[in-house]
């Protein structure tokens, strides 16, 4: 059985909740874990190829080693007089390189903090080790990270952010006006792997609210740099770090510090931008200053590896609430599996990438849900969606992901490959059920 490795919200410090991921196993990182979903994910088991993973650590152990020995080679440099050039001024265009990057991460600093609102959340929860049993109610204090979106007062956070129970949120703005008139507008659902909730701020008329400017995060690569904005530890308004894009398309399992309630989260980016407890819900921004991710999990007992959503998962829901001001998670009503070469090998598959609707026998119930857009649109067990109106599913673009920039109500058009054939379905989105 495969060891897991999971996120669990934690609470160590009075006034912070996030997502944390525990490091038990660094194994299921290194792997892409197929996943089961209705149009989201469960984590099936799968055992992981060990011996690449002992190649990945004795990879780290030889690039330490030789880093080391560089950075003992350049000390020696510096303090030898005979070695030409160090000494002889050539570090001032790098002095100029860093002291121009800490100009701009303070510009951005600036100017995005003005859109970063820190979120006070107080929740009613059940104290099961009261006396006796009994399950008395107890007031708890948590705190997080929002953006502003519009001048209105639309606010975008995280939903572990906002816990069930919630009785009150209020919103400090970056100049410590504290806005305690807030609704909470919709939440997405415990079976979505958006971990995404909307906040409204009301008579915002008499409030300068800064909207934030959002990116296009299908632009980011790979070590691209970036700014995290966000309420660190619940106390810190506003603390700013910066890093690397280190990753994308990342999949983890999620679970709260009891381990008995999980979920899943998909197509997420991998930074080493320091993400830290009451942070969830604050923007990840490139150096434009343009958001491109809303961060949302942190890894417990690593180094600097924190999670984030890409902003363009979010903007099809942004959209809707904006002309709606309620929230419906679009939805097409099946359990796939995500395809990665050891999935199409294993199931014995076309294709190497895509979503696959698996049959009844391998998840143990009908794959397509009774009376969902799938059904009506005539999708089967066995079929593989490749595409969406032409964009490929695949590891870094899944399938919830991509139907989630979309809006109820729309049609989408699915590439899908059915035994030897490749056929092109309709289908109309709905809201997802509340459960």
């Amino acid at each position: 059985m495969e060891p897991e490795a999971k996120i669990s919200k934690k609470n160590d410090q009075p006034a912070a909740k996030e997502y944390s991921v525990s490091s038990k196993s660094k194994a299921s990182f290194m792997y892409q874990v197929p996943a089961l979903a209705w149009l989201k994910t469960k984590m099936p088991q799968q055992k992981p190829k060990l011996d690449r993973v002992g190649a990945t650590i004795m990879a780290g152990v030889v690039i330490s080693a030789l880093i080391g020995f560089g950075a003992g080679w350049l000390g020696a440099g510096v303090h030898n007089p005979s070695s030409t050039g160090i000494l002889n001024g050539t570090l001032s265009p790098q002095k100029q390189i860093v002291t121009s990057q800490g100009e701009l991460i303070s510009s951005i600093a600036k100017t995005v903090g003005s859109s970063v609102v820190s979120v006070n959340v107080t929740s009613t929860t059940q104290n099961t080790d009261s006396i006796f049993g009994l399950g008395l109610p107890e007031t708890e204090q948590s705190a997080g990270t929002g953006i502003i979106l519009t001048s209105g007062g639309l606010v975008v956070t995280n939903r572990h952010v906002i816990p069930e129970g919630t009785t009150s949120v209020s919103l400090t703005l970056s100049n410590g006006t504290e806005l305690n008139d807030v609704s909470v507008l919709g939440e997405t659902s415990q079976n979505s792997s958006l971990d995404i909730a909307f906040l409204k701020i009301n008579n915002a008329e008499g409030q300068t609210l800064v909207p934030a400017v959002l990116g296009d995060s299908s632009t980011v690569q790979v070590g691209d740099e970036v700014v995290a904005i966000g309420n660190a530890l619940g106390q810190y308004q506003n603390t700013v770090t910066s890093g690397i894009i280190s990753g994308y398309g990342r999949s983890v399992q999620a679970s709260d510090s009891t381990g008995q309630s999980t979920e899943n989260l998909e197509d997420l980016f991998q930074t080493d931008a320091a993400i830290n407890e009451g942070n969830s819900g604050g923007p990840l921004v490139n150096l434009n200053g343009q958001v491109i991710g809303i961060n949302t999990a942190l890894a417990s007992g690593a180094q600097n590896i924190g999670f984030a959503i890409p902003i363009n998962d979010v903007k099809g829901l942004i959209q809707q609430v904006e002309n709606t001001g309620k929230l419906q998670q679009p939805y097409i009503g099946v359990y796939y599996i995500p395809i990665t070469p050891d999935v199409a090998q294993q199931y014995n598959l076309s294709v190497n990438q895509g979503a696959w609707i698996p049959p009844s026998s391998v998840i143990g119930q009908d794959p397509i849900i009774s009376g969902g857009p799938a059904a009506a649109a005539g999708l089967k067990a066995g079929d593989i969606i490749t595409k969406v109106n032409g964009t490929p599913v695949n590891q870094s673009d899944s399938l919830v992901s991509i139907i989630d920039q979309d809006q109820v109500g729309q049609t989408v058009n699915l590439t899908v490959v059915r035994g030897s054939q490749t056929i092109n379905v309709n289908v109309t989105l709905v809201a997802e059920p509340a459960s």
